[in-house]
Order: C-alpha cells, then sequence, then structure tokens
C-alpha cells in the first residue's frame, strides 16, 4: 500500500484495523504518528457529538408528525407526499439508534474488565511488530508529557522506558508504554475507563491485571506465568492525580 491509498484510507476511517491497514501504521513513525493523531481527533468528534436524549424524545417526535399530517389529511398513506415518509423513517431511525446505541454502552459496562483485557491483549499482538524493536530511552518528562492529558503524572520511572506515546483504545485514547522490569519487559496502559476492582487475565501467551486508579483503569502485561500485580500497584502509587 503507497502513502496516498495509506492516507485516503485512514482519513475515510481512522479505526480500520484490517490487516493492510495495521502494516502500514507500523510501516514508519510518520504512519504512526497521523495514525494517532486522526484517533484522537476522532475521539474527540465523538464526544462532542454525545448529547442526552429526552426519555420523552421519540413520542413528541411522532405525536408533532402525526398530528401535523392529521390536520392536512387523513390517515391514508396513498395522500402522503414521499418528502413526509423519508422524514418520518428517518426520524424513527434516528431515535432508534441513539436508543440503541444506550443500550448497547449498558452492555458494555456490564463487563467492563473482560472488554479491556481483550482491547488490551488484541493491541500488543497488533503493536508487537512495530514496537518489539524500538528502544527510545524514553525520560520522565516525556511520559508525564504524554500522562499530562489524562490529569496524572509519575513521580519517578519504575524501570528502564524503551517506548511511550498515545493509542486508540477501542473508543478512547489511552497511554501506551512499554518498560523492563526484574522479570522482563511489560506493557502498560492507563485508559480513562473505570473499573471497580482489581482482576487478573491471560491467554496462551501473556498475563496481566486491571487495576482501577482514580477515574482510570491501569493495565500490566506480561510473559505467562508473570506476576505482573506488584507492577500495577507501583505504578499506582508513583501516579499523582491532579485535583
Amino acid at each position: 500500500m503507497d502513502d496516498l491509498e495509506f492516507r485516503r484510507r485512514l482519513l475515510a476511517d481512522p479505526n480500520d484495523n484490517s490487516q493492510e491497514m495495521i502494516n502500514a501504521r507500523n510501516a514508519s513513525l510518520t504512519n504512526r504518528k497521523l495514525s494517532d493523531e486522526l484517533l484522537a481527533l476522532d475521539s474527540q468528534l465523538e464526544k462532542a457529538m454525545k448529547v442526552d436524549v429526552p426519555d420523552d424524545l421519540a413520542d413528541r417526535i411522532l405525536f408533532r408528525q402525526t398530528g401535523q399530517a392529521s390536520n392536512k389529511s387523513p390517515w391514508n398513506l396513498k395522500t402522503w407526499k414521499p418528502k413526509t415518509l423519508i422524514a418520518m423513517a428517518a426520524s424513527v431511525a434516528f431515535i432508534f439508534g441513539l436508543l440503541s446505541g444506550q443500550y448497547t454502552q449498558g452492555i458494555f459496562t456490564a463487563h467492563p474488565h473482560n472488554e479491556i483485557a481483550n482491547l488490551a491483549l488484541e493491541h500488543v499482538y497488533n503493536e508487537a511488530p512495530f514496537i518489539d524493536h524500538i528502544d527510545e530511552a524514553v525520560s520522565l518528562t516525556q511520559v508525564n508529557a504524554k500522562l499530562s492529558p489524562f490529569g496524572s503524572q509519575l513521580t519517578s520511572l519504575p524501570g528502564h522506558i524503551y517506548y511511550v506515546n498515545h493509542c486508540g483504545f477501542g473508543d478512547q485514547n489511552a497511554l501506551h508504554m512499554v518498560m523492563s522490569t526484574q522479570h522482563g519487559k511489560v506493557t502498560v496502559f492507563i485508559v480513562p475507563v473505570t473499573s471497580q476492582r482489581m482482576t487478573t487475565f491471560s491467554d496462551n501467551t501473556m498475563s496481566g491485571v486491571v487495576l482501577p486508579t482514580r477515574d482510570a483503569s491501569l493495565i500490566v502485561l506480561g510473559e505467562k506465568g508473570q506476576d505482573v500485580a506488584p507492577i500495577a500497584r507501583t505504578l499506582e502509587a508513583d501516579l499523582k492525580w491532579e485535583i
């Protein structure tokens, strides 16, 4: 995929996670930076468009439209203009979409730990070709610059930092950091999604933990069988949040 095609597809859908796009993102730091910037912009636009829907909005729209129709002509679809039918169908579809979105959000929050863990594992595997051999020797100042949008700072570095950046994490922006420990490399995410309690998870090759911290979740992943909970607790203790 050439640069022009990559940019065209990225602008059309910043969340395109097809294998072609993953490879193109990981092809260069420039591509990765552009992808992260567009994901951040997409997230900001999505948040700006979210509005609370009054409970009776659907009834009010339908009532108003049916009232207007009854004043003009009897309830007879044959006498309705195509534009009227289309408008009513669009209104119903709009309300259904809003209500469906709220229902889906309810499902997501009912099992947040599984969702967060799965996203973390998927993200590590997708980013591995790009990150595994990087060593940017990141300083504490650089880490805190990336943490600043989340309202937090680290008081010290718990180990050598190979990589730190923002990343798309589901529909959120997260901090992605790779660091060294006494037992090997670990991957750290700080995601602005709340969790109720500390939980552990694993698959065939990795083990991880989700730790609640303020209004976010701290996620640490290491090799299968690695005890990452103490690392998560150390990081959580070193995090200072804005009041």
